[in-house]
């Protein structure tokens, strides 16, 4: 489908083995899942993308789930043989979301890490703030980058977070954001809301692990994920917040293996 995007892509497993895509969060990337695809490797053929406008991926407006799908669908016609377990956390969930409800036969099984087809707003707009108050022309080391993002970012795991994007170009020596800030902030209110409308089914096997102390897990509405996936199941790791996969990694990979299976 469509013409193909060089998403970067990390690769564990043996070829032959059942394949799984994972797709990273918002201001992720595919290393943030390196930790769990090792161990799933073991079983499966584990692929990790990062998304347009991620990681080391291309740049490229706009910063839609429709754009990204496409993105997606296009690289699986090229990598993938055969139907993946399609595993997405945050935006990358969302992402996942609407591929399984889209097109349903490219995938064998779905797993949502820690969001919801929800309208979550504004909820990284200091974040964008912050690393846009970022003075990268003068910046002489990352603890400098932490200092200016405090004033924006409370939550010094956020700001930890956030500087996993800030690299330094090996040909002028000067720091950059790995990340097309201007592209994302453009398309956040698409970020923001759920990809899918009123009549989006996925009637395969689904599964969406959530945090319990994550602001993410909105418990009011989870009767409502029947209607876009009735053969779904929840898994809530009670301690953890919105990073499952980091918080309480053991726990999330136990959960994960039990439901892809063999």
């Amino acid at each position: 489908m469509g013409r193909l995007m060089d998403l970067f892509f990390r690769e564990y497993g043996e070829v032959g083995k059942p394949q799984m895509v994972v797709m990273h969060g918002l201001l992720g990337s595919s290393r943030n899942w390196q930790a769990v695809a090792r161990v799933m490797a073991e079983r499966y053929h584990v692929f990790c993308l990062d998304l347009r406008n991620h990681g080391s991926s291309p740049w490229e407006a706009p910063h839609t789930y429709e754009a990204m799908m496409e993105d997606v669908l296009a690289w699986m016609d090229e990598y993938v043989d055969g139907r993946p377990v399609l595993v997405g956390h945050s935006m990358g969930g969302k992402l996942a979301m609407k591929i399984a409800c889209e097109y349903p036969k490219a995938i064998r099984k779905l797993v949502v890490v820690d969001i919801q087809p929800h309208l979550y707003p504004k909820n990284h707009d200091n974040d964008f703030a912050g690393m846009k108050a970022v003075d990268l022309d003068s910046l002489e080391s990352r603890t400098d980058a932490e200092t200016q993002l405090e004033p924006h970012v409370a939550s010094w795991s956020m700001r930890k977070f956030l500087l996993t994007n800030l690299i330094k170009d090996e040909e002028s020596g000067r720091f950059r954001w790995q990340v097309n800030l201007d592209a994302i902030i453009a398309d956040r209110h698409d970020i923001e809301g759920s990809p899918l409308a009123a009549g989006d089914r996925y009637e395969g096997d689904a599964l969406f692990i959530m945090g319990g102390r994550s602001r993410y897990f909105v418990r009011e509405e989870v009767p409502l994920l029947r209607e876009h996936f009735p053969a779904s199941g929840l898994e809530v790791i009670p301690e953890s917040g919105h990073n499952p996969h980091f918080e309480c990694r053991e726990r999330f990979v136990e959960i994960l293996a039990e439901f892809v299976g063999e």
